[in-house]
């Protein structure tokens, strides 16, 4: 196998775990207003996050950080015509990652509030756009002859592509929802195991449809297997999560991301990005990808620094594998207080010290 190809093979993987990871750190984000209904609840579905998001998004720096790399062809064509969609990912993960710390800082519900939506939107507009920059990816995108892009942003929300978010937003939602069932207790469980059923059912017609499309447009055989695992992942997720099996149900949700992101790639492969114009300007493993010794440096870099993380990760992982509950959230301590009127002016008159009293 040329270096080449283990370069897409290791890039699969990066974009596979991040989005195993990141999706259900998404979906608790997008469920935050629907299972807390308390300030408390809403601290504990936080907390069940909170020592792994920005963990989590490491997987996004490094797949990009290896495209650049690896592909640096197909890292500029893709920032030249996904600026506008890859800036608003950027900007929502930004604003959700100063909503989780800023949140709790004052002690105001209409502070807290306002955070929370941010919370909101800077999980759902990732979650929608990674699905429909993906597949505008196995698509193919309008480029010249010097792999600029020609199209503009409504070039990109094309019926298969706006699927494909539809696709990526409820599975997402789905998975983070089988998380917060599975990390939590009480209510935010109980409200959280009730989602699967509907979520489930939506994200089975959004994602087969997605699946089917794709088989049928790029005409890659082999790939109707992981579309086919993924399809009974999602009907197994939400048969176990009835029978309060939620740990299963977790590990079918992320086993279904994986046959989504194996569909994706595979059907690309060895394509890296189509050339909707001329498929004689297409970008592939080979026509895009960075000089064999830079190939060479980037794999010893990853087969020493890999294992590390992966250890690290699963460690963090394991040291907050317990479930949380109402009983573990602290009251807050050292809240700046909201802002109050100031106190009416005395009269001056009272303010003049009396005169003292003579001996």
């Amino acid at each position: 196998m040329a270096l080449t190809d283990v370069w897409f093979l290791l890039i699969a993987v990066l974009w596979t775990g991040y989005f195993v990871l990141e999706g259900f750190d998404f979906g608790v984000g997008i469920l935050l207003p629907v299972v807390g209904r308390t300030e408390n609840d809403r601290r504990v579905a936080i907390n069940t996050i909170g020592p792994v998001w920005d963990g989590n998004e490491v997987w996004l720096l490094v797949a990009g950080g290896a495209t650049f790399a690896a592909f640096p062809e197909w890292y500029a064509s893709l920032f030249s015509g996904f600026y506008l969609a890859l800036l608003l990912v950027l900007v929502a993960l930004i604003l959700r990652g100063v909503a989780f710390e800023f949140r709790g800082k004052i002690d105001s519900d209409r502070w807290r509030a306002r955070w929370d939506v941010a919370i909101v939107a800077g999980s759902a507009v990732p979650a929608l756009l990674w699905g429909v920059a993906f597949a505008n990816i196995v698509a193919g995108v309008p480029l010249d002859a010097d792999h600029e892009y020609t199209g503009t942003l409504l070039t990109l929300l094309t019926p298969y592509a706006l699927l494909g978010g539809l696709a990526t937003l409820l599975l997402f939602t789905l998975h983070g929802a089988l998380f917060l069932a599975l990390k939590t207790t009480g209510d935010v469980r109980r409200r959280a195991a009730d989602l699967a059923l509907p979520l489930g059912a939506a994200t089975v017609l959004a994602g087969g449809a997605f699946l089917g499309w794709t088989l049928l447009a790029q005409g890659v055989p082999w790939t109707a297997v992981p579309a086919l695992v993924t399809a009974l992942a999602l009907v197994g997720a939400v048969l176990l999560s009835r029978r309060g099996l939620e740990g299963r149900a977790f590990a079918l949700t992320a086993t279904a991301i994986v046959g989504v992101t194996v569909t994706l790639f595979g059907s690309l492969y060895p394509d890296v990005l189509p050339i909707s114009t001329d498929p004689a300007f297409s970008l592939t493993t080979t026509n895009a990808a960075s000089g064999e010794y830079t190939l060479g440096v980037m794999t010893w870099v990853a087969v020493l620094f890999t294992p590390i993380v992966l250890a690290y990760q699963s460690w963090t992982f394991w040291v907050f594998r317990r479930r949380i509950g109402p009983g573990d959230i602290p009251a807050p301590t050292g809240l700046r207080p909201r802002r109050t009127a100031p106190p009416a002016a005395a009269d001056p008159a009272a303010q003049r010290p009396s005169t003292p009293a003579l001996p």
